[in-house]
């Protein structure tokens, strides 16, 4: 595995906006644009960086489409999505056209036409494929207190569609009802990014890392097959059963 600790919250968020901007570099250089899909907990704190440093600025955004690698889907305040949280940070500030932000449509409540139409301009703008499913250059992710990554949650169905590349996770309880790519989406990216922080994950973070494959129990354990193309970046507090 390849496992960068941060000392810190500001290092990790650094060393991320580091490895954004290497990937989107050698994504346009390489394939002439840079497709990247953002989990919706990432932290606010990267989206600034985006749009301060000159480094970021100076990137040729109208050669890079934004997604979003999941989002609440029938939300009262379609404000406090995902998109709209982030966005004030960073878009205004970089130059990316709009017509490369690729939004999931929180406020509409038929959740299963949001994920169709969503799954329809993943596949018609992310390319290459590898194996009929589109190719991202950077998956980023940040991994849950229970080991879920995107929305796809512990104990949910979502694992056993194989088809779909877009997914509605419905719930029993409370949580709102999510839209998000599928475990073949994730496992087809050039390269994925795994943020893990707080002293709150260190636990899980260890079960995770010396279990037994199990998907439905450790939702991260989709991306074990591509473990050569993931990146983990933890800040000490994660990773304080793991140092020596």
């Amino acid at each position: 595995m390849k496992v960068v600790i941060a000392n810190n919250y500001q290092q990790l968020t650094q060393k991320t906006l580091e490895l954004f901007l290497y990937d989107a570099r050698k994504a346009v250089e390489t394939r002439k644009r840079f497709c990247v899909a953002i989990s919706r907990h990432t932290p606010r704190a990267f989206f600034e960086l985006l749009g301060q440093k000159p480094q970021s600025k100076a990137l040729p955004w109208d050669k890079i489409h934004l997604f979003w690698v999941d989002e609440c889907c029938g939300l009262l305040d379609f404000r406090n999505n995902s998109h709209n949280l982030a966005a004030p940070t960073f878009i205004p500030k970089v130059g990316i056209p709009a017509k490369n932000v690729h939004s999931i449509c929180s406020e509409h409540h038929n959740c299963g036409y949001v994920a169709s139409m969503y799954e329809q301009t993943i596949r018609h703008v992310v390319k290459p494929k590898k194996n009929g499913v589109p190719r991202f250059d950077l998956i980023m992710l940040r991994m849950g207190a229970d080991a879920h990554i995107a929305s796809l949650f512990p104990d949910t169905y979502a694992f056993f569609d194989t088809k779909d590349l877009v997914r509605v996770i419905y719930f029993m309880d409370s949580r709102r009802t999510r839209i998000t790519v599928s475990n073949r989406v994730l496992r087809a990216a050039f390269h994925t990014v795994v943020l893990v922080t707080g002293e709150e994950k260190a636990t899980i973070l260890r079960e995770v890392l010396t279990s037994e494959t199990d998907e439905v129990r450790y939702p991260i354990h989709a991306i074990w097959p591509i473990l050569d193309k993931v990146t983990w970046l933890i800040d000490g507090n994660a990773a304080k059963f793991l140092l020596p």
